[in-house]
Parts: structure tokens; C-alpha cells; sequence
């Protein structure tokens, strides 16, 4: 799932640094070194965000358009593209244990050809849920 999020960049005075909001998720904020670094540091944080409501079971919040944005004087908008299931590839590790039940023969089946349940499982709920989202 891919989702794009304008933020707002403001530049630090003292060094070459920027500091980055995204409106749309309360309490996002990051930072850095340079804008090549606040950029990713934003797309990080955001994701991340984003990533937490998912394993939550909440849904990410619709994203603002960048014109509705008014930064504050110094500040610009631009647009943060993130790529969740990436991310969430690399940096998600929240598990929740299912108990589910199957026919007895399917098992024998499974298990005398050393099948693991949880792979299968995981690997069609994602196919499923990449298909529903066009990826």
C-alpha cells in the first residue's frame, strides 16, 4: 500500500537543518541534518505512524491536500510517498496468535509434507490483501 501525505518543512535557523510536521498524523514530527535527511526522516516517521494505527487494527487517516496547508512563515509543503508494506516488511513485528481449525486429513496432508501453517496462512491473508489494495 502506497499513501502520500503532504508535511510541512521548516527551515533551522542556526544550522542546515529542517524540522518536518505532518498535520495529518497528531504528534508526527522529526528532524534533520539537511533537507535531504529531513525528507527521510519524515517518510520514516510517518510510516512508522502509519504502520502502528495499522497493527492497531485502526485505519490511516485520510491525508490533507497540500494547498489546505498554511505553514508558518519560513515553512513549505511537500509531499511525503510512503511505502507501507515495505516497511512494514522491515520494521513490523507486532504478532497476533490465531487458533484455527482444520479438517483432520488436511493436516496429515500438510504435516506429513512439513507445511507451516503460519506461512501459508500469512503468505494468502497477504496476497488477499494486496490484491484489495491494487498493489
Amino acid at each position: 500500500m502506497k499513501l502520500i501525505y503532504p508535511a510541512i518543512f521548516y527551515a533551522d535557523e542556526n544550522s542546515n537543518g529542517y524540522t518536518v510536521e505532518v498535520p495529518d498524523l497528531p504528534g508526527c514530527v522529526t528532524e534533520g541534518d539537511s533537507l535531504e535527511e529531513a525528507l527521510e526522516m519524515g517518510v520514516d516517521a510517518a510510516s512508522g505512524w502509519i504502520l502502528d494505527e495499522l497493527e492497531e487494527g485502526r485505519v490511516a487517516p485520510p491525508a490533507s491536500s497540500p494547498l489546505e496547508l498554511k505553514p508558518e512563515e519560513g515553512g513549505f509543503v511537500s509531499l511525503l510517498t510512503l511505502d507501507i508494506d515495505s516497511y512494514a516488511e522491515k520494521y513490523g513485528d507486532k504478532a497476533v496468535r490465531k487458533n484455527l481449525t482444520i479438517p483432520a486429513w488436511l493436516n496429515t496432508f500438510a504435516e506429513s509434507r512439513h507445511i507451516n501453517f503460519s506461512d501459508v496462512l500469512q503468505n494468502s491473508l497477504k496476497a488477499l490483501y494486496r490484491k484489495e489494495q491494487g498493489v
